[in-house]
């Protein structure tokens, strides 16, 4: 008999059964589709960043000459008011 005072010979057997949240699954494909969505929002507002950007340069070059071209027509303005007077 041993010294199991229940009279058993055998040592008790505990089995642990762990089961799987039915929940993890959904939560991950979620997490999932929400870092797919980020990543594409990120790239999409860069390249509308960068087309920004772009239009910002070729608009303060169109200044530029638009600016060149005033003080050209000054110039010449000037030069032919000192032709005229004469």
């Amino acid at each position: 008999m041993g010294n199991d005072p229940t009279g058993r010979d055998d040592p008790s057997v505990h089995v642990i059964i762990v089961e799987r949240s039915r929940g993890s699954g959904v939560v991950f494909a979620l997490v999932a589709l929400a870092l797919i969505l980020a990543i594409g929002f990120f790239y999409l507002t860069n390249d509308r960043r960068d087309d920004r950007q772009a239009e910002a340069v070729t608009g303060a070059a169109q200044s530029v000459d638009d600016a060149a071209k005033m003080v050209g027509d000054a110039a010449k303005d000037a030069a032919d008011k000192l032709r005229n007077d004469n």
